[in-house]
């Protein structure tokens, strides 16, 4: 197999998650993170490090100060659980295009049992987004602004469309974690945004955000009409907590949320959310030039409207090269950054790879992109050379 040269080998990593950090993410030492310290304890959680997050993410996301953040236990699909648990009355709807937002809709939906009546709109096949619409009166409307898996993107102007077109007492929820920090979405036009940490913002897995408009949090008590919510998955303590002490019902990764805070700092004094889009649109620019000029690589989604910028996934148009290929001759150079950062998404059909597109994958520019395509191009000089 190949030896790739060191100095063409990228030091950034490249995977969809946990995702790199900010470079001051890797040199600190364990114990400034406040990991030892009681997540009750006033200068953590109400005069400390808890508010100040929720305060950051607050400004970084320009949310309404009447919106409540809660740090959620577990990564995304406790946070799924605990919306579609707490939110739904009798009905829901949404879009399925890719493997997490079918995680969403089919299998976490499914738990609710017939009384809930529920209508899923699937990307049909040769589809990467569905051509029909959900319904739009159903008591929770749940969207994937950018689905992980494929790389694809709802466009701004169908979220719009859905926060217009809702009914009366819908609310509509959103699955940011593909973009949250990433993607300047159009402002407080959802109900419920929920994200893991780990995508954009750097954070290790094992730790959600889930933010709730006053109109969320009063179809908390409603819900209980409905069913019984375990209490781990119970939003109404969450809120009750956050909105008193901003503190959590669990005892949550304070590691996590330190580097959450951190991440959120740096973006502000960086230019905030519109200069991390930017940056996010630059690294996927950098990619997306050399899939054009090379005779093997093209943007699997092919219309620029649904195409993500965050996660974006290349075909590799040559038959006769495998992505299985690129992939192992990248973890063959032993480095950790490359092991498992760029290749196929496991339910994607096509001969492809998936590569993060996140601010602090590079945040300086793209010469990490450079050298990643460097050495891919190399692969595959290698690969054509032996067959």
């Amino acid at each position: 197999m190949i030896k790739i040269p060191v100095e063409l080998l990228p030091t950034s990593t490249f995977t969809c998650g946990p995702s790199q950090g900010h470079p001051i993410l890797r040199e600190t030492p364990i114990y400034k993170t406040m990991f030892e310290r009681s997540h009750r304890a006033k200068d953590i959680s109400t005069e400390g490090l808890y508010k100040e997050a929720t305060e950051n993410l607050k400004k970084l996301l320009s949310l309404p100060e009447d919106y409540t953040v809660i740090f959620f236990l577990g990564g995304a699909t406790p946070a799924l659980d605990a919306v579609m648990w707490n939110l739904v009355t009798n009905s829901v709807s949404g879009l399925s295009f890719g493997a997490f937002s079918k995680l969403w809709c089919q299998k976490i939906a499914s738990r609710l049992g017939d009384s809930v009546t529920k209508e899923f709109k699937e990307a049909k096949e040769g589809e990467f987004f569905p051509s029909e619409k959900p319904n739009f009166n159903a008591s929770l409307v749940v969207l994937t602004p950018n689905e992980t898996s494929t790389g694809v993107q709802i466009p701004d102007e169908y979220l719009e469309n859905a926060w217009k077109s809702k009914g009366e007492d819908t609310l509509i929820a959103w699955d940011c974690t593909s973009c949250a920090g990433g993607r300047d979405l159009p402002k407080n036009i959802f109900d419920v945004m929920l994200f893991s940490m780990q995508k954009c913002f750097g954070v290790g897995g094992g730790s959600s955000v889930i933010i709730l408009s006053p109109k969320a949090v009063k179809r908390l008590e409603e819900v209980k009409k409905y069913r019984t919510i375990p209490y781990s998955l119970d939003l109404a303590e969450a809120v009750k907590k956050a909105q008193e002490k901003c503190q959590t019902v669990n005892t949550p990764s304070t590691t996590n949320i330190w580097m959450f805070n951190e991440a959120c700092k740096w973006m502000l004094d960086n230019g905030g959310l519109a200069a991390m889009d930017g940056l996010c649109r630059q690294h996927a620019q950098a990619v997306l030039d050399f899939a054009r000029q090379s005779d093997y690589l093209a943007p699997l989604i092919k219309d620029e409207k649904f195409r993500s910028y965050t996660t974006l996934t290349l075909e590799v148009t040559d038959p006769s090269i495998k992505d299985a290929d690129i992939s192992a001759a990248l973890k063959a150079t032993g480095l950790a950054n490359l092991a498992d950062g760029v290749k196929k998404y496991s339910s994607v059909k096509q001969n492809s790879l998936r590569i993060g597109c996140f601010p602090f994958v590079d945040i300086n520019g793209t010469e990490q992109f450079e050298k990643l395509l460097k050495c891919i191009d190399l692969i595959v000089k290698d690969l054509r050379a032996n067959k």
